[in-house]
Formats: structure tokens, C-alpha cells, sequence
């Protein structure tokens, strides 16, 4: 399984939005001003999030059950 982590100190949010409006999955949404993350289960590691983030603020870590 795939956890997802923002770096909240550096994501633009609502001025960005591009792992919102790219991921193939739908695993990221907005809440309150804030990019968040939803079906993490659904993740197949595309890492299309990471690929079109300008700042880094995603990171994708594999957890092995």
C-alpha cells in the first residue's frame, strides 16, 4: 500500500491544484482551502502527482504489510 504525504509548508493548495487535477486515480481532493488526500488504497503509483507538483510537496512511501 502506498501512503501519501503533503509537505503542507510548501504545496500552493487552491493556486496549484495540479495533483487535483491530474491524478488519474482521483486520490487527491480539496477541503477547506486544502489539497487532500482521499482512496489512498486506490494509488497505483503512477506518480503522475509527483511528476507535475512544481514545489515537491508530495511523497509517495510504500508500505509493506
Amino acid at each position: 500500500m502506498v501512503k501519501i504525504k503533503i509537505d503542507y509548508n510548501f504545496c500552493s493548495g487552491l493556486d496549484c491544484a495540479e495533483c487535483v487535477n491530474t491524478c488519474p486515480m482521483e486520490i487527491f481532493d480539496i477541503s477547506k482551502d486544502k489539497i487532500i488526500t482521499i482512496n489512498e488504497e486506490t494509488c497505483v503509483w503512477c506518480k503522475v502527482c509527483t511528476d507535475v507538483c512544481p514545489n515537491d510537496c508530495i511523497i509517495l512511501d510504500f508500505e509493506s504489510n
